[in-house]
């Protein structure tokens, strides 16, 4: 059986749980801090999580892993059969991913964590994400679903993604800058699916766990 390792606070394991869910794929969960410890590195080359475990071997990176699941396990397909309308949801996961999560996520430390970040810094992320939210504007469909009219695995990324996106800078700038956005309505919808709720209750249990463990001494 399938089995997928990290933990449910990483909007990037959730990203691909929410989509094994979303596909009825059996799966084992198995909880792995992200320690760079030697066995994590023998796992994970980076020591990044989430990976997944399978008969045939391990894999990392969570688009890789997402594009895995569409292929091992065709039921439910959670990308169009149309080649472009895939490549657009492919483009909407990348470009959520590349150019809004991966540059709000210098903020997280300061947001979450009460970590320090300069105003340089947080001058140019608030810069790239106001041009980036910008241009994401005229991509995404929120119709009701991010790309269209169907669920895909864009919306498996935009439903860990963007809420976070939107509370980190809330944080920090004082403004939510994805309130432009139909992220709150979107969310609340795609929240109100079994598999989802599943995800955000596993989330919370994880997260009270994280609090609970002791630094490494």
């Amino acid at each position: 059986m399938l089995k997928l390792c990290g933990f449910a606070l990483s909007n990037y394991y959730n990203k691909v749980k929410l989509a094994l869910l979303e596909k009825g794929v059996a799966f084992e969960e198995e909880l792995v801090w992200a320690d760079r410890s030697p066995a994590l590195l023998a796992r994970s080359p980076l020591g990044k999580i989430p990976f997944i475990e399978t008969e045939a071997g391990s894999l990392c990176e969570s688009q890789v892993i997402m594009e895995y699941i569409e292929q091992a396990y065709p039921q439910q397909p959670l990308l169009p059969a149309d080649p472009y309308a895939a490549a657009k949801v492919r483009e909407l996961i990348t470009f959520m991913e590349l150019h809004l999560e991966l540059v709000a996520r210098e903020l997280y430390p300061k947001a979450f964590f009460g970590g320090a970040l300069s105003e340089e810094s947080q001058a140019r992320v608030q810069k790239l994400l106001k041009r980036n939210i910008a241009a994401f504007t005229k991509m995404a469909k929120f119709s009701p679903y991010i790309a269209g009219n169907e669920f895909t695995i864009a919306d498996c990324a935009a439903f860990v993604h963007l809420p976070l996106i939107g509370i980190a800078t809330k944080a920090v700038f004082g403004e939510d800058m994805m309130a432009g956005l139909p992220v709150r309505d979107y969310a609340r919808m795609i929240g109100e699916r079994p598999t989802a709720q599943r995800v955000n209750a596993d989330r919370k249990a994880n997260q009270e766990l994280a609090a609970q463990r002791k630094p490494a001494s």
